[in-house]
C-alpha cells in the first residue's frame, strides 16, 4: 500500500518560496509518475504540476508556469515543489498523489484528478 506524506507548507508573504516536499513509503517511486495537485476553500481541486517516472517529462498548470519547479529524487523516495514568486492566488491546500503503474504524465489519474493514492495535504497561505 502507496503512503504519501507531504511537508513544507506555511505562510509565506507574496513574493517568497517555498519547498514542498512529498514522501512516499510502501512502493518504490521510480517506476511511477508524481503529480502536486492543490484545493483552494470553495473551489474544485486543480493540478498543479507532474513529473514522470523518469524525470524527463514534466508538466505545468499554466498559472504556475516559470514559477513553480517539480522535481524527484527517486533514492529517497520524494517528490519536491519548489515554489518561486507565490502570490496570493496560490493559498491552497496542496497534495501529492500517484496512481501505480501510471509512469505518464499524460493519464486521467493526473489530467482529472482520480489518481488512486493521496496525501494528506500540506497547507500554502501566502500574505499580501
Amino acid at each position: 500500500q502507496l503512503q504519501l506524506v507531504e511537508s513544507g507548507g506555511g505562510l509565506v508573504q507574496a513574493g517568497g518560496s517555498l519547498r514542498l516536499s512529498c514522501t512516499a513509503s510502501g512502493l518504490r517511486l521510480d517506476h511511477v509518475a508524481m503529480g502536486w495537485f492543490r484545493q483552494a476553500p470553495g473551489k474544485e481541486r486543480e493540478a498543479v504540476s507532474c513529473i514522470d517516472w523518469e524525470g524527463h517529462d514534466k508538466v505545468y498548470a499554466d498559472s504556475v508556469k516559470g514559477r513553480f519547479t517539480v522535481s524527484r529524487d527517486n533514492s529517497k523516495s520524494t517528490l519536491y515543489l519548489q515554489m518561486n514568486s507565490l502570490n496570493t492566488e496560490d493559498t491552497a491546500m496542496y497534495y501529492c498523489a500517484s496512481d501505480p503503474p501510471e509512469r505518464l504524465c499524460t493519464g486521467s489519474w493526473y489530467q482529472k484528478g482520480s489518481a488512486a493514492f493521496w496525501g494528506q495535504g500540506t497547507q500554502v497561505t501566502v500574505s499580501p
